[in-house]
């Protein structure tokens, strides 16, 4: 079953694929093993652009498994260090020591445990039980469930981060909505995707996979978070340009409060004038509206 509609903002795709790819990997995880081999079938990739937001997509269902984060790279020693150099610097930047943080889509809590060698209190979501009970075994607090379905037990957060997950997600507008009314006035957030205009330049057609419904450039990722109540505070290339790394403030109403002194403020200016002349009739010219 294939899409028509954005589903980001909800307008109508092209009619026509910009590109397609015929009998790919049905997905990155999972590949079967030697009795399901002669039924695997490949996956037809579509990929769309919105009308509306320019937003390019793939009008795929999502695989089975988009709601558990499985990853690999976090172990590796240079991503161990980017990541260590990356918290400590938004935890100083925007004063989050001592502060209640959640990672969605944890997986095992590979990053948890960089976030938790600084003084902050880390909690995580993850989906896939195998992942939640190895997290939970190293003594991570880990929350089995998925953010559109589970009610955060901890909430509320003063801040969170999701790593190369939102791209996973064919609803990202509930997901979003669903982690901004767990944080507190004022929270903050990491939030982080692959970076399609990087994929442009270097022309990188294999990255297009059935797991990522979603290939943002900067504006559509700018546009996605801000129409989801968050406030982008910089959003920067990260990671060998590969990724686009966000830095969101939860958006809180307008305070209004000073258009009302201000018309106290010209009131009483009035008024102080017109008690001159308490015994004559006095007279407003170019009064406007």
């Amino acid at each position: 079953m294939s899409i028509t509609e954005c589903r980001v903002c909800g307008e109508l795709l092209y009619p026509f694929p910009l590109i397609q790819y015929i009998n790919m990997p049905k997905s990155a995880q999972f590949f079967p093993d030697k009795n399901e081999v002669e039924a695997e079938k490949g996956a037809d990739l579509s990929v769309c652009q919105c009308d509306g937001c320019g937003l390019i997509q793939l009008n795929n269902e999502p695989v089975f498994y988009y709601r558990e984060v499985i990853r690999s790279a976090a172990v590796s020693p240079e991503m161990t260090g980017f990541r260590t150099q990356q918290f400590e610097s938004w935890l100083e930047e925007y004063d989050l020591k001592k502060k209640k943080i959640i990672e969605i889509g944890c997986g095992s809590g590979e990053y948890m445990t960089i976030l938790d060698q600084f003084d902050v209190d880390v909690y995580g979501l993850e989906q896939r039980g195998e992942s939640v009970a190895a997290g939970q075994q190293a003594g991570l607090a880990i929350q089995q469930g998925f953010i559109e379905e589970s009610a955060l037990v901890e909430a509320p957060f003063d801040a969170f981060y999701m790593l190369n997950f939102l791209e996973h997600l064919p609803d990202p507008n509930k997901s979003l909505r669903a982690i901004r009314q767990s944080l507190n006035h004022g929270a903050v957030g990491l939030v982080e995707v692959p970076n399609f205009d990087m994929i442009i330049r270097q022309k990188l057609f294999s990255e297009f996979i059935s797991d990522h419904l979603f290939y943002f450039t900067k504006d559509s990722f700018v546009h996605t978070l801000e129409r989801n109540g968050f406030q982008v505070l910089e959003c920067r290339e990260t990671w060998h340009d590969y990724s686009l790394s966000a830095v969101v403030k939860k958006r809180e109403p307008t305070d209004l409060k000073v258009f009302e002194e201000q018309r106290m403020q010209v009131s009483g200016s009035i008024n102080d004038y017109i008690e001159q002349f308490n015994t004559q009739s006095v007279a407003v010219w170019g009064a406007g509206h």
